[in-house]
């Protein structure tokens, strides 16, 4: 199973390999779903985008292998060939359907009898638009319907016509159970909440992914539990905003609502858990109780990922981000304070009615934080979002110094950073 990250502007060690090949922890009882015998197929996943992105291709492969399909490292040995997509930038977006472009033609030109799948963000962008973008594909299927795919395999290869699964509100939560399967290492990423429900005007994950809702918490337990018992011991917590997780159990239960900071207690209490870390956070619901757990707790790992997208307090406002430079700043402040831990973060260059002001704002919280790691973008307008009405008025050329500007300053932050840690 292929991942290709996001690379444009990342300025990292690399905490996500560029390629990551999965497939020995697998619960191999049958699905709870009326599962059938299945002719031995194989399959082939490449992931572009984030941490979520890499765990629903992992939980997918985990529901295929227990039907009876095999997943395979090179997409010329696969029956079906999916890409899972970003659609938060184009550059991703394009890239994905730039590279699956390419193999469905070599396959047809081998004469070789493959589907071609499309599943993920870019997916439920563009629906049955698709077909007409990508004529070769055989399979469109957004982020909250990827459990059709497991449900309806038998169809999937036996029968002829095109399949679009999109739309769903959410996923069931039966989804996650049963059939796991992840990286070799000790390491597991474990989503806790899904969606997005602040509508920054930039950002498409709303419209993707579906409004923000929290995992129950048992739910969580139990599958961190199992992959304990597989050998996992190390642990990253994901959502859009982990720091938004609330589940309010039934009324009949008697038990209190469950937050984050809550959450993150029960996890460092299970047995056999070492190391637990989270993202991503927003910066207008950081709670300073967060910090205080952090610096108390011995397995929850001294790092926070705090995106301030923009220096500017005009720019902040048309992001629709809720918070200020100085609510940021304060921030970082009790953070490091409290913690002592280290800080990485998101920029974006290139807003609509930036200016070279706006910009040395945003340059000017580079400067003053140091984070130990920055993802810098370019903008682009993205579909439905409240910023495409926008006029994208700031020129590419100077999009691409601001960008260059920025990564050079980052680059050399990084550094100093790693020569102080030794």
């Amino acid at each position: 199973m292929d991942k290709d990250t996001e690379s444009d502007g990342r300025l990292s060690s690399g905490d996500i390999p560029s390629r990551v090949n999965i497939g020995l922890n697998v619960d191999t009882q049958p699905l709870a779903r009326g599962a059938s015998e299945l002719a031995p197929k194989t399959f082939y996943i490449k992931t572009f985008g984030c941490q979520m992105n890499f765990r629903d291709s992992e939980i997918l492969a985990g529901g295929l292998i227990k039907r009876g399909a095999k997943l395979v490292d090179n997409w010329e040995d696969a029956d079906i060939v999916l890409f899972n997509t970003c659609a938060v930038r184009k550059h991703a977006e394009d890239r994905a359907f730039s590279v699956l472009g390419s193999i469905a033609k070599k396959s047809r030109r081998k004469g070789m009898n493959q589907k071609f799948g499309l599943i993920g963000c870019a997916a439920e962008e563009y629906k049955e638009e698709a077909f007409k973008k990508a004529p070769y594909l055989d399979i469109v299927c957004g982020p909250n319907d990827l459990y059709h795919i497991v449900e309806g395999l038998d169809d999937l290869f036996g029968r002829r016509e095109k399949f679009l699964f999109a739309g769903a509100e959410k996923r069931p939560d039966e989804f996650y159970q049963g059939a796991w399967l992840s990286g070799r290492d000790k390491h597991s990423y474990v989503t806790i909440i899904e969606g997005c429900s602040n509508f920054c005007s930039y950002c498409i994950v709303p419209y993707v992914r579906g409004r923000e809702r929290s995992r129950p918490y048992k739910d969580i337990l139990d599958e961190i539990k199992m992959l304990v018992d597989k050998g996992k011991s190390e642990f990253t917590l994901l959502g859009q905003n982990v720091n938004n997780y609330y589940y309010k159990p039934p009324a009949s239960s008697l038990r209190p609502p469950v937050n984050f900071v809550e959450l993150l207690r029960m996890v460092e209490k299970i047995e056999g858990v070492e190391k637990i870390d989270f993202v991503t956070l927003h910066p207008k619901s950081t709670p300073k109780e967060l910090f205080e757990f952090m610096a108390s707790s011995k397995k929850v790992k001294k790092h926070l990922h705090l995106p301030f997208q923009s220096g500017s307090d005009r720019i902040l406002k048309m992001m629709n981000r809720g918070y200020t430079k100085e609510h940021y700043l304060n921030l970082v402040y009790n953070y490091k304070k409290i913690t002592g831990g280290e800080l990485s973060t998101d920029v974006i260059v290139g807003f609509p009615t930036e200016t070279e002001r706006d910009f040395l704002e945003t340059k000017g919280i580079l400067e003053e934080v140091k984070f130990s790691t920055a993802y810098i973008f370019k903008y682009s307008p993205r579909p439905r979002t409240p910023a495409a009405d926008l006029e994208d008025d700031v020129p590419k050329y100077e999009k691409e110094r601001r960008h260059r500007e920025l990564l050079d300053l980052q680059k050399e932050i990084s550094l100093l950073y790693k020569k102080r840690k030794g």
